[in-house]
């Protein structure tokens, strides 16, 4: 492949991680299950969460955390991308995340996506995702608490023996 093709590839992925942020804050579920190869696999469980293989599973999963009214932000940056042939590149993207926990109570994240890519039909999607956390905050208007993986851990409990 040459160097020009090489971009063009580059940039396509980008495009599909930006996509991927804006449908996933915007609860564009339909556009977002297209980003996706059908057997997707992610993987929180380094972050507290679980594995969850099948787009169709995924997008359930994360609609049914976020609901439709969740306010939410995902930017990424400094992506780390890696053509391994024709059809298949990895990445490494730094994360920050912030999700709406409750009236005045933002979590922010700290970490990075580790995805795989592939080119299916002249269209890349990703293929898995393994999220990593560097540091949580919950931040209110009046402190900021940080999350150690402890806290985390005890907190994910909590939230799914209530059933959220």
């Amino acid at each position: 492949m040459d160097e020009s093709a090489g971009w063009r590839e580059v940039t396509a992925i980008t495009a599909l991680k930006a996509r991927y942020c804006r449908y996933l804050d915007t609860k564009r579920w339909a556009e977002w299950r297209a980003l996706f190869t059908d057997g997707f696999v992610s993987d929180t469980s380094a972050a507290g969460g679980q594995v969850v293989t099948g787009a169709d599973a995924f997008v359930a999963y994360i609609r049914a955390t976020l609901g439709d009214g969740r306010p939410t932000v995902h930017q990424v940056h400094n992506p780390e991308l890696e053509l391994t042939s024709a059809t298949t590149a990895t990445g490494v993207w730094a994360l920050h995340d912030v999700v709406r926990l409750g009236p005045g109570f933002d979590l922010h994240g700290y970490g990075h996506y580790h995805e795989t890519y592939e080119k299916q039909g002249g269209t890349w999607r990703i293929a898995t995702s393994a999220l990593t956390r560097v540091r949580e905050d919950i931040r209110t208007p009046l402190v900021a608490v940080r999350l150690t993986p402890r806290l985390r851990d005890a907190g994910a409990a909590l939230a799914r023996r209530r059933g959220l």
